[in-house]
C-alpha cells in the first residue's frame, strides 16, 4: 500500500507507549484524527487521557525499531493497515463496545466488504467434525459469506480450507503479530489465506502468542460476523467464549448437534438448549439469516445417506465394512461382532479405509466414519 503521512500518524500513535485501544478512541473523539492528536500540546492531551499517556504522546515515546519494521512491512502490496477512518473498516465491528482502532491486514481487502459467517470449534476435533466444518464453510462461502475463524488447529483450520474453496473466501483473525504464524503447523494455510483470503490482527508486528490475547481475538471474530456457527466444542471450550461474545454483540449463534456420548458435542448441545439455532445443513443458516444467494448452493449436511453408505462399502471390499459404522465412534470389537469378521481382517480393512480418508482414528482405539 502507499505509505502516506496519514498512515504514519496512525501507526506512530498506535505504537506509542501506553496508548491502547480505549485511549486511542477517546483521543480520536476529542481531536478528530491521529495527526491532530500528535500535534496537540501536553495540557490538551491530559484533558483526555492519563498524564503518563499524554506525556508519552507529547514526547513521542514510540518504539522506533518496531515503527521502522512496520513501515518496511507495509511496502508489501499484500500488507496494509485498516483504520477506523477507512471506508472498508468492517461495519459490524464498529458496533461492538471496543472496536480496535487499527487492524493489521494481510491479503485481499475486498473480502472485508462481504457478509461474514464465523465458524469455530474444538482444536481436538473429530474427523467428522472437521469434515462438517469444511463442507459448511465451502457452502457458506459459495452462498456469499466470507468465512471467519481463528487459524487454530482442528475446526478453525478446516473452516478456512473450505472457505478458501468458495467464491467469498475466508479470513483468519489471529492473536499474534502478522509477521508470525501460530500455530506454526498452519504456516502453509496462513500463506494460502494471505494470497487468496486474508489474515487480520489488532496486535503489532512481533507480538508473540500469549494466552491473554486470544479472548481479545475472539471478540473480533464474533464482532465481524453476522452469525457464529459452533461445530464441535466441549463444555469448557474457548469456542463457547466466542459464542457468548457473539450473543452479547447481538449476533445469531448456531450449533451443529452430535452424539450424546461425545464430549465434543456437549458444548453445542448446551448452546442449543440455551436457544442457539440447531443447524443440519447450509439452508438452515441461510433461512435464519434471511439470506438469498445469487446462485443455488449445494447443501452441506451432517445427514448420512444409507444407500450411498452401502455403495461406498461395496466399492471398498465385498463385506462393505462401512455399513457397520454408526453415527457414533466404534471400536474394533464392535465391528467384528457386527460384521462377523475376525480382528485381523477388520484391522487390515480399517487401515485401508483410514489411508483412503474414509474414516479417522480417535483416542481409545475407536474409529469414526468421515462423511
Amino acid at each position: 500500500m502507499q505509505i502516506d503521512q496519514d498512515i504514519e500518524s496512525w501507526l506512530r500513535l498506535g505504537l506509542t507507549e501506553g496508548v491502547g485501544g480505549s485511549a486511542l478512541r477517546h483521543l480520536l473523539v476529542a481531536f478528530g484524527d491521529p495527526a491532530e492528536v500528535l500535534a496537540a500540546n501536553q495540557h490538551a492531551l491530559e484533558g483526555v487521557v492519563k498524564k503518563t499517556i499524554a506525556a508519552n504522546i507529547f514526547q513521542r515515546k514510540v518504539n522506533e525499531d518496531k515503527f521502522s519494521r512496520t513501515i518496511e512491512w507495509l511496502k508489501d502490496p499484500l500488507n496494509s493497515l485498516v483504520t477506523l477512518a477507512d471506508s472498508d473498516y468492517p461495519k459490524l465491528l464498529l458496533n461492538i463496545p471496543d472496536p480496535p482502532p487499527i487492524l493489521y491486514f494481510k491479503g485481499q481487502r475486498r473480502f472485508l466488504m462481504q457478509p461474514a459467517l464465523a465458524i469455530v470449534g474444538s482444536r481436538n476435533a473429530t474427523p467428522q467434525g472437521m469434515a462438517n466444518a469444511d463442507a459448511f464453510a465451502e457452502a457458506a462461502s459459495n452462498a456469499g459469506f466470507c468465512v471467519i475463524s481463528g487459524l487454530a488447529q482442528g475446526i478453525d483450520a478446516a473452516a478456512h480450507q473450505g472457505g478458501l474453496r468458495g467464491t467469498s473466501s475466508s479470513m483468519a483473525i489471529v492473536g499474534t503479530g502478522l509477521d508470525l504464524v501460530y500455530p506454526s503447523r498452519n504456516r502453509e494455510l496462513a500463506h494460502k489465506l494471505a494470497a487468496e483470503g486474508a489474515l487480520i490482527s489488532e496486535f503489532p508486528l512481533g507480538m508473540p502468542a500469549m494466552s491473554k490475547n486470544f479472548p481479545r481475538r475472539n471478540r473480533i471474530i464474533s464482532g465481524m460476523c453476522h452469525a457464529c456457527l459452533v461445530v464441535e466444542a466441549t463444555l469448557y471450550s474457548g469456542s463457547l467464549i466466542t459464542a457468548r461474545l457473539a450473543l452479547e454483540q447481538g449476533r445469531d449463534v448456531m450449533a451443529i448437534p452430535g452424539s450424546i456420548h461425545s464430549p465434543l458435542s456437549k458444548g453445542c448441545h448446551a448452546l442449543i438448549k440455551q436457544g442457539a439455532k440447531l443447524v443440519e445443513n447450509i439452508q438452515d443458516i441461510l433461512d435464519e439469516l434471511n439470506h438469498q444467494p445469487d446462485q443455488p448452493v449445494e447443501a452441506a449436511s451432517i445427514e448420512r445417506n444409507e444407500a450411498s453408505d452401502r455403495a461406498d462399502g461395496d466399492c471398498i471390499d465385498d463385506a462393505g465394512l462401512l455399513m457397520y459404522f454408526d453415527y457414533d465412534s466404534v471400536d474394533i470389537d464392535s465391528l467384528c461382532a457386527r460384521s462377523g469378521l475376525t480382528v485381523e481382517v477388520v484391522s487390515a480393512m480399517l487401515l485401508t479405509l483410514e489411508l483412503e480418508g474414509r474414516i479417522g482414528s480417535l483416542p481409545g482405539g475407536k474409529y469414526q466414519r468421515i462423511r
